[in-house]
């Protein structure tokens, strides 16, 4: 879907953005038109492309998940950013990052947003620039896409700070607990941390070559916005590096606590198979049946005897009681 808005000194207006014809008639004057695709079609993508001559890679690049990038062209600076939410997975129904590219096409007197899906980020200038805010419609195309773009990155901080929210919950799980669940919870998280990652890192790329002030429709006033978006993003890097960090500090600790229950278990099975030792051999060696006959007056001659099997019995809970008591010594039990 295709809209358009046209603002500046003289208010705002709708014009049509039914054809490429009319998206062309709307550019032209001297305020600033603003063209927005909304799940946007291939027809959507050929219609905008007609209309202000922007190269076929570039739609190209929208409708691909490529890499966030800046890009100069004659007409216009052209920029992909992501679009990212972290929401319940499908399949694994766990939170992941969910990411859409976002296409912004900066012209001497307007500005087009494209994007396959519902931006927030886009949404929000949007409808600020209808409520006819003063701060946008004092200034240029570069300025709304400043406001979009700081409107991305506010969504990067939304999303960190529910990955640290994730964080400590299981950081106060991972002492108590040696459940399966908690480290497919911290695999969740630092996958979800690499993804962000893979998502940051070029962004911000793309975002220093506007806050240097290399593209031509940027102009000197907004590089100063555009610098401390970058330095925010930045923030962002350093925070999924941070939190990196600390889940696999946590998953250590896991590991450590799983490692010290496996321990413990071993423990008390080698006291109870070391208690039974000596009862083994004990059972063992009278079970062998060989009776005092006249013929063998060496053949256990005790079992004749009439206190013989207490006394065995009574052996036996000593050993036990001796292992015990040692046992106890050593704080294994």
């Amino acid at each position: 879907m295709i809209d358009a808005i046209r603002f500046g000194d003289g208010g705002v207006d709708r014009p049509d953005a039914d054809s490429a014809e009319a998206l062309r008639a709307a550019r032209d004057g001297t305020r600033t038109t603003w063209i927005r695709a909304t799940e946007a079609t291939e027809t959507d993508l050929s219609t905008i492309g007609e209309a202000l001559d922007l190269h076929d890679l570039t739609l190209e690049d929208v409708r691909q998940d490529v890499r966030p990038k800046t890009e100069e062209f004659d007409d216009y600076t052209f920029v992909v950013l992501k679009d990212a939410e972290l929401r319940r997975g499908e399949q694994a129904f766990r939170d992941e990052i969910d990411a859409e590219s976002l296409g912004i096409f900066v012209g001497e007197n307007w500005l087009v947003t494209v994007a396959t899906g519902p931006v927030p980020a886009v949404d929000a200038v949007w409808d600020a620039v209808a409520r006819e805010d003063s701060r946008l419609l004092a200034r240029g195309p570069d300025f709304a896409a400043y406001r979009v773009v700081d409107g991305l990155i506010d969504q990067y901080f939304d999303i960190l700070d529910r990955i640290e929210t994730q964080i400590e919950s299981i950081e106060e799980s991972v002492v108590d607990t040696t459940d399966i669940e908690v480290l497919e919870e911290i695999n969740s998280v630092r996958r979800d941390l690499l993804a962000f990652r893979k998502i940051a890192w070029p962004s911000r790329e793309a975002l220093n070559a506007l806050a240097r002030g290399d593209p031509e429709y940027v102009t000197e006033p907004t590089e100063k916005y555009f610098r401390d978006v970058s330095d925010n993003l930045f923030q962002v890097v350093d925070l999924i590096e941070t939190y990196r960090d600390l889940t696999t500090g946590t998953r250590d600790i896991y590991l450590n606590t799983l490692s010290q229950s496996t321990n413990e278990v071993m423990k008390a099975l080698t006291v109870v198979a070391t208690i039974f030792i000596p009862l083994t051999f004990v059972v063992g060696v009278y079970g062998m049946n060989f009776a005092n006959t006249g013929d063998a007056p060496l053949n256990m001659p005790e079992l004749q005897w009439t206190y013989g099997y207490p006394a065995v019995m009574l052996g036996m809970a000593l050993v036990v009681g001796i292992l015990v008591l040692y046992f106890r010594q050593q704080d294994w039990i």
